[in-house]
C-alpha cells in the first residue's frame, strides 16, 4: 500500500523550474530518507506534498488524498515537525500535548490517559509541568516528534529533524522513529547527516530539481561503487549546476 504517489510533479516559479517532473512511491510504515543538496529542490517538494503549496503540474496523492483537490484534508492527516522547534516554550509538556491533541481532533475522553502514556514511553513524567523552554535541546525534539504523531497520522514528514543535537540524543530520536514506523507510520524525512541516510528503507536524491537515484542504501552504495551514503551522496551533488532554489 502507497502512501504516498507521485507522476510528473513540478513546481515553476516563473520561468525557473524548482520541482522538475519528479515520480515516486513511498509504502506504508516505509522510512523514506528525501536526500538533495541546498538548491536541490527537496523542500519546494515536501510543501506540495504536506498541502502548503500548489504544484504547476503533475499529480500526487498523500494520506489518500489528492495534492490539487484536498490540501485542507492532507494537512489534518500527516504529522510534520521541523528543525526549528514547533511547540510553544512558554507553555508546559502537558499543556503543548493537550493542545495539539485538540487541533488533531482527538475525542476529549482520550486525551488524558493518552497523555499520561506518552509521558511516561518518553520519561517525561517528572517533567510535564515544566515550561518547554526549560527543557534541553534533545528533550524538545523528542516531544515535538511525539507531538507530531500523536494523532496517529498516516504518514509524518520530518524536515532535518535533527539538526544541531548531539550524536547520542540523535540515535533515541531514531529509536523513536523506528518505533513509529512499526505502528505503520511512514515516516518521510530529509537529513543532511548521511548516517541517517543508512537508517532508512529507501533514500531518493535529488539534483537540480530531478530524482537522480532512488533505491535502498546498500544498493545504492553499490552501484556509485562508495562504501558510504557520504560518498554516494557527493558523487551526485557534484553534478548540480544550480544554486538555490
Amino acid at each position: 500500500m502507497s502512501v504516498v504517489v507521485t507522476e510528473g510533479l513540478t513546481k515553476k516559479f516563473g520561468h525557473f523550474t524548482a520541482v522538475d517532473h519528479i515520480s515516486f512511491e513511498v509504502g506504508k510504515g516505509e522510512i523514506f530518507g528525501f536526500l538533495g543538496a541546498n538548491g536541490a529542490g527537496k523542500t519546494t517538494a515536501m510543501r506540495m506534498l504536506c498541502g502548503l503549496s500548489k504544484p504547476t503540474s503533475g499529480t500526487g496523492i498523500v494520506a489518500g488524498f489528492d495534492i490539487h483537490k484536498n490540501p485542507e484534508k492532507i494537512k489534518r492527516n500527516i504529522g510534520y515537525m521541523s528543525q526549528k522547534f514547533s511547540l510553544y516554550e512558554d507553555l508546559t509538556v502537558r499543556e503543548n500535548i493537550r493542545l495539539y491533541a485538540g487541533i488533531y481532533g482527538i475525542r476529549e475522553k482520550e486525551i488524558a490517559p493518552r497523555t499520561d502514556l506518552l509521558l511516561e514511553e518518553l520519561e517525561f513524567s517528572h517533567e510535564k509541568n515544566a515550561l518547554v523552554k526549560s527543557l534541553p535541546l534533545g528533550w524538545k525534539q523528542k516531544l515535538s516528534f511525539s507531538v507530531a504523531i500523536f494523532h496517529d497520522p498516516g504518514i509524518v514528514f520530518l524536515d532535518e529533524p535533527t539538526g544541531g543535537v548531539d550524536p547520542s540524543t540523535r540515535r533515541q530520536f531514531w529509536e523513536l522513529i523506528y518505533k513509529a514506523a512499526d505502528r505503520g507510520i511512514t515516516v518521510f524525512v530529509t537529513t543532511h547527516y548521511m548516517d541517517e541516510a543508512e537508517y532508512c528503507n529507501r533514500v531518493s536524491i535529488m539534483v537540480d530539481g530531478r530524482i537522480d537515484a532512488l533505491d535502498s542504501p546498500r544498493n545504492l552504495r553499490k552501484t556509485y561503487e562508495s562504501d558510504t551514503m557520504d560518498g554516494v551522496f557527493h558523487k551526485l551533488a557534484r553534478k548540480a549546476k544550480r544554486q538555490a532554489d
